[in-house]
This record gives structure tokens, C-alpha cells and sequence, in this order.
């Protein structure tokens, strides 16, 4: 069990590497809007997604049912399509720094909407982790908010989080429920019906959209969107996968704050800036929320007996 948790841990935590791209991606194609953004990453997932896929479709569609279609439907929508346009208005609006903020609150979201299921931890010995996070977030905040466009920004990045908190409590329960596919079929699966979504997206996207680009700017936007769709959306969303199966919502919920840190870090490299000093202090609350999670979800294993000993042994840590 200690071992499934440090694998998922260091799953999330890839994960949260490789996420934390996407909160540059927007920077990376200037002139073009957050719905042509979440159009193109999702069309790029769907097409590599369906090609990976091919292979093995028949067989891994044959072990799903019209109440797994209506789910990978679902997540497409809320953790994919709707995610990202919101998401990307807000970088466009706010910056890295106040996107990275609002969406830093979803493992304080996610952990208290698995406080409830069964083997999660009360409550009361997460009160730590949590504290922690919000004070880092606050750290973050301080200077946010003051920028040029915070309030649309702010609003599109609370969108973000909710479809995001969303996801990722739905996928969690989808995958502890269904266990014919695996986390990287299950992913796949996911990029295919997302792929299709943004079909219907890239009409009003591309097609009704207002300005032109230059043919430089189209082939610097395909390769931004082709990237973020493979990293961060077939690599990553497979490693989540893996560590939504080997551990519980609540911990889940906290390795998603590397997707903060690591869009911090890119956002400062970014900008070509060190941290100031409430950013640093948010660095090491928000690590520190983590650690306390990780801690308050680590089983206690009893000691075997040992024979001729008065005392038992003291617990390597």
C-alpha cells in the first residue's frame, strides 16, 4: 500500500510538471482567442489519441457501456472543452499568476468534495494541509489581484476551477468504477469523444472568428497546440489516471497544487523574473500543504513481533 501511494504520488506530481505548461501555452500564440486555443489542443488530443488507439479501439470499446460513453462525454466537456477556454481567457486577462492562483485552490476544492467517501481521512487531521495551502495561496494573491484586468480574469480563472474541481472528483469515481480499461486506455478514450467535442467548437472558433494571422503565426499556433495536446494531454492525463487509482480523492486533490507551482515557475521563467518574496513563501506553504496530506493519509503498519526483544523497534521514517 505505502508503495501504490508513493507511485501515485509521483505520478501527480509528473503530472503537475507537465500541466503546469499550459498556463504559458496562451503566451506562446498571441492574437488568438481562448476558443481557438481549447479548439486546436483538443482537435491535436483527439487526432493522437484516435492513433494510439486504433490498434486496440475494438476491443477496448466492446468492455464499455452507454453509462461510460455519457461520462467520457461529460469529462471532455467540463475537464477539457470548458476548462481551457476559461482558463485561457483568464491567463489572457489576469496572467500566469493570477490563473495559477484561483486554480491552486482546487486541491482544497477537490479534498474537501472527497471528505465524505469512504477511507477518507476526517476532516479534522486535514485541517493542517489545508490551512497551509490557503495561506500560500494567499501569499500569491497578495499581488494579483492589483493588475490590469483582475476582475474578468479572476471570474473566467473561478470558472476554471469549478469545471476543473469538477473533473476531477467525477473521473476519480468513474476510474474506481471502471476497471476494464486502464488509466491510459481510459485517457485515450477521453481525447477521442473530446476530439469529436472540438469539431463542434472549432466551427464558431476558426470559421466566425474576426482577423486575420500570417502563415508564420498559423504554424507557431499548430505547434503550441500540438505540443500542449500531446504533453498535456495524452502524457499527463495518463499519469493522473494512475495516480487517481492509487490514491484517495483527498490526496489526489492535493498533488494537483504542482500544476501550480510548476505554472509559477514557468510563468517567472517566462517573464524572466525571480519570485518575490510572498511568491517564495507561497512556494514553501503550498509544498508544505502537500507534505501534511501525504502525512495524514499514511497508514500506521504494525510492527511485527520480535522474539528476545523487551522493546520494540523504533520505526524507520
Amino acid at each position: 500500500m505505502v508503495e501504490q501511494h508513493r507511485r501515485g504520488v509521483a505520478a501527480g506530481i509528473a503530472a503537475g510538471a507537465v500541466w503546469g505548461l499550459i498556463f504559458i501555452a496562451p503566451e506562446l500564440a498571441p492574437g488568438f482567442t481562448p476558443m481557438q486555443l481549447s479548439a486546436g489542443r483538443y482537435l491535436a488530443y483527439g487526432v493522437i489519441a484516435a492513433l494510439l488507439l486504433a490498434p486496440s479501439w475494438r476491443a477496448v470499446t466492446a468492455r464499455l457501456g452507454a453509462a461510460e460513453w455519457r461520462a467520457l462525454a461529460g469529462l471532455g466537456l467540463a475537464g477539457n472543452i470548458v476548462y481551457y477556454v476559461l482558463l485561457a481567457a483568464a491567463v489572457q486577462a489576469g496572467g500566469v499568476a493570477m490563473a495559477s492562483l484561483v486554480i491552486g485552490l482546487a486541491p482544497i476544492a477537490i479534498t474537501l468534495a472527497g471528505s465524505r467517501d469512504r477511507h477518507a481521512v476526517p476532516l479534522r487531521r486535514l485541517a493542517p494541509s489545508l490551512l497551509l495551502s490557503a495561506a500560500g495561496l494567499a501569499c500569491i494573491g497578495r499581488d494579483a489581484l492589483a493588475g490590469p484586468g483582475s476582475l474578468a480574469g479572476l471570474l473566467c480563472a473561478l470558472g476554471a476551477l469549478v469545471s476543473w474541481t469538477l473533473y476531477t472528483v467525477w473521473n476519480s469515481r468513474v476510474l474506481a468504477r471502471v476497471t476494464s480499461v486502464s488509466g491510459g486506455q481510459w485517457s485515450l478514450l477521453v481525447g477521442v469523444v473530446t476530439g469529436l467535442e472540438a469539431l463542434v467548437l472549432a466551427v464558431p472558433a476558426f470559421v466566425w472568428a474576426e482577423g486575420t494571422h500570417e502563415a508564420a503565426a498559423w504554424w507557431r499556433f499548430i505547434g503550441v497546440v500540438g505540443a500542449v495536446g500531446l504533453l498535456c494531454s495524452v502524457f499527463a492525463n495518463t499519469l493522473w489516471n494512475f495516480a487517481s487509482r492509487a490514491l484517495p480523492l483527498a490526496l489526489t486533490g492535493q498533488m494537483i497544487v504542482f500544476e501550480t507551482l510548476f505554472g509559477l515557475l514557468y510563468g517567472f521563467l517566462w517573464e524572466g523574473r525571480w519570485p518575490t518574496m510572498y511568491e517564495s513563501a507561497a512556494v514553501a506553504l503550498l509544498v508544505g500543504g502537500v507534505v501534511s496530506c501525504a502525512a495524514a493519509h499514511r497508514k500506521e503498519r504494525p510492527e511485527p513481533a520480535r522474539a528476545g526483544r523487551a522493546r520494540p523497534r523504533p520505526r524507520a521514517l
